[in-house]
């Protein structure tokens, strides 16, 4: 006897797995919450939006790097009150290169997926990189003016992430819906 979503030509034969069998993929759902976040804060790092509405991010927090966008808020709207601005600016700087080492060795992980989700990966790497190299580059003065290149280019890239983050997402359902490879997410490995 086979479990649902599962044939079997012969009872010594191992089950095969069959398009839209079994448990969801809960990936697709992971990777729309994380583009939303990407989308939303980086048109900030843009400056497109200005940086007064940037706790608006945190309530698109979903599961996929959740725990980043949970901490982040923490920590802007946590900061110490007799810090110097230079020392939170590089704080914060410190605190998104712990999220580029994460991600970075995360992405090396991923070159065993697909060619979709390593190129998100990729992505947030260099967005969380040029993001850190900004923190860490950020006078004060620049900092209030909203005018540091790093960081705006760092939204640039993140804007990047979250349409690969977007199309990564849109192939795993539509493909499991439509049972057949409808949009091309370029395997990495064999299963």
């Amino acid at each position: 006897m086979t479990r649902p979503g599962r044939t079997q030509t012969d009872p010594a034969t191992p089950a095969t797995p069959t398009w839209g069998g079994g448990i969801a993929d809960p990936g697709p759902l992971g990777l729309a919450g994380f583009a939303g976040t990407t989308f939303f804060l980086s048109v900030v790092n843009t400056n497109m939006l200005g940086a007064s509405v940037q706790g608006l991010v945190f309530g698109l927090a979903f599961s996929s790097y959740g725990a980043f966008w949970l901490s982040f808020w923490y920590l802007l709207n946590h900061l110490p009150e007799k810090a110097a601005p230079p020392d939170i600016l590089h704080g914060v700087a410190v605190y998104l290169l712990v999220w580029t080492i994460f991600t970075a060795y995360m992405t090396v992980a991923a070159l065993r997926t697909s060619g979709a989700v390593c190129a998100v990966f990729v992505m947030l790497t260099l967005t969380f990189l040029v993001l850190t190299i900004g923190f860490f580059s950020e006078s004060v003065a620049d900092f209030e003016a909203n005018d540091n290149g790093w960081i705006h280019l760092g939204g640039w890239l993140g804007l990047i992430t979250a349409v690969l983050a977007w199309y990564a997402s849109f192939a795993g359902v539509t493909n499991s819906t439509f049972k057949r490879v409808v949009l091309p997410v370029f395997p990495l490995a064999d299963r």
